[in-house]
Order: C-alpha cells, then structure tokens, then sequence
C-alpha cells in the first residue's frame, strides 16, 4: 500500500510507502500523526472517525484536499482518490469516477482503535450504535444504503411532529408504516451481527484478561419489549404518539436502541474497573475485525491511534500479537520499544520522514 496525501487538516503534503505488517508513526501532537490516519480511514467509505465536517478536513488557506491510496483488494491491484471540498467528497475507483464515496465500503477494509474505542463502554448509547452501524456499513454495504433510508425517514417524520398540518395522524400513520419496516430490518441486522461479534468478543477479552471474567452483551431495543418485528415497532410508535407530538420527537426506534455490556452479568459501564472496561472496548474492536475479515474475505488494516498509552504493557503484547499478520498503523509521541521489525516515520509538521 502507498498513501499521499496534499492540503488535508494541517498537512500540505506527505507520502507514505508503508511495509506490510507493523508501521509506526511517531511525533510530538499536533504534528499530522492522527490526520493521516484519519485520511486512511476515509478510503473505507465512511465518515471521519473524529466526527469531522468536510469543511474541517482541507487545510486552511486551501481549496480542496486531495487524497490516493495505492492497495491490494480482491486479489488484484487498485487505486483510489478522494477529493475534499468545504461540503463534499468526490472519489475516484481505479480512474472512474464514483457515485458516493459510499462506493469504498467493503472494498478497503479497516479497523479503527482510537481514544474513543477505548471509551465504548462508558460512553451513550449513540457510540455503541454507531459502532454497531459503522461495522455493518463494512460488512454489508446494502446496510448502510438501508440505515440511510431510515434516517431520512425518521426526520420526516420528525419535522412532521413539529409541524401543524391538516390531516397530521393520517399522515403520520404513512410514515409509522414506512418508520417501522426500516427500523424492523435494522434492529434485525444489529442482533444477527451480534450473533456473530459477541462469542469472539468473549474469547478475545478472555485471552487479554487471562479468562478471569466473562464477557456479554445484550441488545436493548428502545420503546419495545418484545421481538423487533415491523408490527412490533408499528405498535410502539403509535402507543407513543402522544408522547412524540408532545415532545416534537420520535421515541421508539433503532435511533435510540443501546448494547448493555456486561462482565460476570454485572453492567460492565457500572461495575467495570477502568482495565476491566478498557480491555472490553479492545476485545470488540478485535472481534468487529474478526467477523469483517470472514465475512468479506479481506484482512482489514489496523489504524491504532494514541492506543498504547492507555495500555499497560502487558494489554499492549496481547493487543500486537491478535494483530500479528496485519498491516498495521499505530501512532504514539514517543518510542515504545516494539520498534523491531517495525517501519518508523517520524512526523513533523505534516511531513513522514522514513527513520
């Protein structure tokens, strides 16, 4: 893989030519480290893991960003540029130009372990769905064509809450019908990853903690009790419409749905020591990376970004050997002795010095 990168956040311009396994990029803060693993990342098709605009990722004083990546997928040689302006994307696949950036999920395969990985657990609801729908998006691309549908669905509907029109529970009834068929299909997709995730979740968190607990997770489907069936959803947001015109919002939905973590059948969020919650976060970044590498037959790269800071040494070996045979970036501010057989680049103001 070869990556360049011109006028991205405070990078003019570098150029990395990676090895295969292990890559470090080292550097005080602020000097690029987390933006070009942040440009990397944008090649799977998704959304910056900062939660960035696009007007937030083009240098300041210039037009556009420009981005190219040179990578192995399916077996053959291809080529991909994003072009970056205040409000939009434009890719290129191997020299045609693409509908939706969109067009990368599943083709460039990844895996980000960032500060707020290590936060999953204690963090809202809206971080482990968007982990949930973040992996689903790189597993089945149709997902993320789907979750789209519902959000432009679910405002509607919300803008119709908060309007006065005539006619109002006719209208809402068409879109509860619509509302309840996506969010059914949704819920349904969440719960068979989860299927998948979960046992080699356990297994990883047992293998970094040295089995001492057990790792579990259970799907909380918000405003419904029962099975997430589009008759089940329907249900609940008519029983609740009294309470979304009120409140102007819609109450029931995989928007607000949760994942509750558990370790020994105690919420891990409550009762987890900070080692106990932070090996819970690794173990699910390993198992999304797991089950995305069965699913799609590819070995996803590996973006650790200021991780091994967090870990005591012994989480970081466990964590390098899972990821033994990947290609793997990780950032830190200085050495951490795990240089050996490692590329290192040290970066300063934006550029990638090979050292």
């Amino acid at each position: 893989m070869s990556f360049t990168v011109r006028d991205f956040r405070n990078i003019s311009r570098a150029q990395l030519q990676p090895a295969a396994q292990l890559n470090i990029l080292i550097g005080d803060n602020g000097q690029g480290k987390t933006s070009l693993l942040e440009g990397i990342w944008l090649f799977t098709g998704c959304r910056s893991f900062r939660g960035a605009e696009y007007s937030e990722l083009v240098r300041e004083g210039a037009d556009e960003a420009l981005l190219e990546i040179f990578f192995e997928s399916n077996g053959r040689e291809q080529s991909a540029q994003l072009n970056i302006k205040a409000r939009r994307r434009s890719l290129g696949l191997n020299g045609f130009a693409q509908e939706t950036p969109r067009r990368m999920l599943g083709v460039f395969p990844a895996v980000a372990f960032t500060p707020g990985s290590l936060a999953l657990v204690q963090a809202g609801p809206g971080e482990r769905r968007r982990f949930l729908d973040v992996a689903l998006s790189m597993r089945m691309p149709a997902y993320a064509v789907r979750l789209a549908k519902y959000l432009k669905t679910l405002a509607q509907r919300n803008a119709l809450l908060r309007g006065n029109a005539q006619g109002l529970e006719a209208q809402l009834d068409v879109w509860d019908t619509s509302l309840a068929r996506e969010a059914a299909q949704i819920a349904a997709a969440r719960q068979r990853h989860l299927e998948l995730l979960i046992p080699r979740a356990r297994e990883f968190y047992r293998g970094i903690s040295g089995g001492r607990e057990t790792l579990d997770a259970i799907y909380k489907p918000a405003g419904i009790k029962e099975n997430c069936s589009e008759e089940t959803y329907l249900m609940a947001l008519r029983n609740s419409r009294a309470r979304d015109l009120r409140m102007q919002a819609t109450h029931a939905g995989p928007h607000r749905d949760d994942l509750l973590l558990t370790l020994d059948d105690r919420a891990l969020r409550d009762f987890g020591s900070q080692g106990q919650q932070r090996t819970a976060a690794l173990a699910l970044k390993l198992a999304e990376a797991e089950v995305l590498r069965e699913t799609i037959g590819e070995q996803p790269i590996a973006l650790l970004d200021d991780v091994m800071s967090e870990l005591d040494p012994a989480r970081q070996r466990a964590l390098l050997q899972y990821l033994e045979g990947w290609q793997v970036f990780l950032t830190c501010c200085a050495p951490l002795g795990m240089e050996s057989g490692a590329k290192v680049f040290r970066i300063t103001k934006g550029m990638a010095e090979a050292i």
